[in-house]
């Protein structure tokens, strides 16, 4: 007999984002100010950042991917996340973290960054 995964169907992947916190929207703009060397647009819009948790603390968590675990800047980037974050009025702390799963694919790009790079 096969037996259901804890998974439960349709949760999502990575935990979700605290859109309600009243940091939320400044954190998405630091993260728009980071761009990934390889492709001309932030990565927000590409789709790398996956969740940001923000506390009652305001302990800024974020989970994010890389474009490919190649990455020449994998080591790099979490702390240029980290940084544009930390000078954010209010910002406790941060802490980035990288996963590859689920990996990232050009499907998660904003149609912003389809648009900027021709795939629309």
């Amino acid at each position: 007999m096969n037996e259901a995964s804890p998974q439960m169907e349709g949760a999502p992947l990575i935990a979700p984002s605290s859109t309600d916190h009243p940091l939320h929207e400044q954190v998405v703009e630091a993260c728009r100010t980071v761009y990934d060397p390889e492709i001309p647009v932030n990565i927000f819009d590409l789709g790398l950042i996956y969740t940001i948790e923000i506390s009652a603390e305001n302990e800024v968590r974020i989970i994010m991917t890389l474009t490919a675990p190649g990455c020449p800047v994998a080591g790099e980037m979490p702390g240029w996340v980290a940084e544009a974050i930390e000078p954010l009025p209010g910002v406790k702390q941060v802490d980035v973290e990288i996963t590859w799963d689920p990996p990232w694919g050009m499907d998660m790009m904003s149609d912003e960054a389809r648009l900027e790079l021709g795939f629309m």
